[in-house]
């Protein structure tokens, strides 16, 4: 038995055929025996619609409400990957970041996670449940929502790996691994099979799509082997170590 932390991001879960898509795979892992804890994003581009309505509001706003509001994205997503699980036969439970005891800075908008504050998640998977953690959110040492700014749900991911000593954190995408340009734009792209975490950071910061530069960061920190993989495809993907 190995324990898993998969994340989806918001193209993998963006409808209702994708959710179950994503849900089947989590059930999956579960019937071969492995604990699973699954990190999804918010759904195709509802964070964007939600920051929109905000500044429809408030052009300036930012901080506490916004990081409140903008949090609501990924508790969507994690609650109907539950209903789906559950539609399937698997037993799931649905957690907040806060709930699952994320801590983090009090950086609004882009905070750092700083460790796990409850058991929460354990127990959890003690009762044997497939266990959905919002992504790119946390809470702070007052109780407010935080949320990790562009591409937090990868470094959630990266963070419950590193802090539940995770076997696989698998990051599910919609490109079949790490390229040296985009395989989208570019019909000549090449596909590693591995790449360190130094060249995966250089990559990320020179506007790579696939992970976010602080998931790599703290990765890197803990020694998290971070594998990514297509969501629409069953092929092997790229490791970075």
């Amino acid at each position: 038995m190995a324990r898993f932390v998969v994340k989806f991001g918001g193209s993998s879960v963006a409808d209702t055929g994708k959710l179950y898509a994503a849900a089947r795979k989590l059930a999956a892992l579960k019937r071969q025996g492995h604990e699973v804890i699954g990190v999804l994003s918010a759904r195709g581009k509802h964070t964007d619609a939600l920051l929109a309505g905000a500044k429809e509001v408030d052009p300036d706003c930012s901080g506490r409400e916004l990081d409140v509001l903008l949090s609501t994205g990924e508790q969507c997503s994690v609650a109907l990957c539950a209903i789906a699980l559950k539609r399937l036969g698997m037993d799931a439970v649905s957690l907040c970041g806060w709930q699952a005891g994320l801590r983090t800075d009090d950086s609004y908008g882009s905070a750092r996670s700083l460790g796990l504050f409850n058991h929460r998640i354990e127990e959890e998977l003690e009762k044997g449940r497939i266990v959905l953690v919002a992504g790119f959110q946390g809470v702070n040492d007052h109780g407010d929502i935080t949320t990790l700014g562009r591409g937090g749900s990868d470094t959630t991911a990266v963070a419950l790996a590193a802090y539940l000593h995770g076997d696989v954190c698998r990051i599910y995408t919609d490109v079949d691994g790490v390229y040296d340009k985009d395989p989208r734009l570019y019909h000549d792209a090449v596909k590693f099979t591995h790449i360190s975490y130094d060249e995966m950071l250089t990559l990320a910061r020179s506007g790579a799509r696939v992970l976010h530069d602080r998931s790599v960061e703290l990765a890197k920190q803990y020694g998290v082997c971070i594998e990514v993989r297509s969501t629409f495809t069953d092929g092997e993907g790229t490791m970075v170590y």
